[in-house]
């Protein structure tokens, strides 16, 4: 079938292309290539998929209106994975109407098209940042999330709210994926695992917030897209079960849900860079740091819902293989 995946030279947006194209999908991917990060890592991911002859790779911008418009009225999309966005949440705190433009205008936009195509399926990017505020764990889709931290969380939680909008008024299916800190090969340089592992084998000190005492869901790029396609591969459907009078904002009667997509395995920073130290073969010089803006204590996936949906397998890749694969890859790629 034909799938468009936005944020198609992003990091899960590389991996995402690459097993649909794999498994033999058309896959019409987007970017806007900007240099939020290193446009050169960008290109790079985009080489790994250009020797697919199913991929047709356009340089757009998902907040320019005109040009999704005839993006969707060039091609018949089946189904859309929607994961372009301005990512970070530090980021936000200095550049918020970039977030608006791409987060909020850049996935109206998806949705007009997937309206006007009667889309089978439309999966986008969450966050777990939208807990925000709440700290009981683990985290559930049943759980408020009226407590945003940041502004990149807030306009995550709005695509939540505005998929559902287009699922109740045009029957449109869209299932919202929370991620939950992904990492790995070909991952982005703003992320803290990618920051710390340049560092260390550079010889420069990693900033550690909160003075080491966070938490975190870390979850590979590949359990991630196994989420990903098996859940693009079941449209969501009205809840058969939904209590208007106690309702559970994860399901609707609409076809609409959202989902965790996590390990399920909390780790204390300090023991990630513990397992980053002893594959790297050096140690880090550690600054310790108060808790920044935006930042939660811990992350941590109730996943329950997304393995019922996937069948009860789940790949949880463990940590230590996980960090090896993204140090042997970065390794490779920046020769050292």
């Amino acid at each position: 079938m034909k799938v468009l995946v936005t944020g198609v030279a992003g990091f899960i947006g590389m991996h995402v292309a690459n097993r649909l194209l794999e498994r033999g999908d058309e896959v019409v991917g987007i970017d806007n290539l900007n240099d939020y990060y290193d446009v050169s890592l960008k290109l790079a991911r985009l080489a790994q998929l250009r020797p697919h002859k199913r991929l047709l790779f356009e340089r757009l911008d998902v907040a320019d209106r005109p040009a999704i418009e005839q993006l969707f009225g060039k091609h018949s999309f089946r189904r859309v994975v929607h994961l372009a966005a301005q990512a970070g949440v530090r980021f936000s705190l200095t550049n918020p109407h970039a977030y608006a433009q791409s987060n909020l205008v850049g996935f109206l936009n998806v949705l007009e098209g997937c309206r006007s195509q009667r889309s089978e399926h439309l999966v986008y990017a969450s966050s777990s940042s939208v807990y925000g505020g709440n700290v009981r764990t683990p985290f559930c889709e049943s759980d408020g999330v009226d407590h945003p931290l940041s502004l990149y969380a807030a306009t995550k939680r709005a695509n939540e709210l505005m998929a559902h909008t287009y699922s109740h008024l045009y029957g449109i299916p869209t299932t919202g994926l929370r991620f939950f800190t992904v990492y790995g090969p070909w991952g982005r340089p703003d992320m803290a695992y990618f920051k710390f592992g340049r560092a260390i084998l550079a010889g420069e000190p990693i900033q550690v917030f909160n003075y080491g005492r966070l938490e975190r869901d870390f979850t590979y790029v590949d359990d991630i897209v196994d989420g990903v396609v098996g859940v693009l591969d079941q449209p969501a459907a009205p809840s058969s079960t939904f209590e208007p009078h106690c309702p559970d904002p994860a399901e609707s009667t609409a076809p609409y849900r959202v989902l965790n997509i996590g390990n399920e395995q909390p780790v204390p920073l300090l023991a990630f860079i513990e397992t980053l130290e002893q594959t790297l073969g050096r140690e880090a010089i550690k600054e310790y740091l108060p808790m920044q803006p935006g930042d939660v204590l811990a992350t941590h996936a109730d996943v329950s819902r997304l393995a019922k949906i996937l069948g009860g397998t789940r790949r949880t890749t463990p940590l230590a293989a996980g960090v090896g694969r993204f140090v042997t890859w970065y390794r490779e790629f920046y020769g050292l």
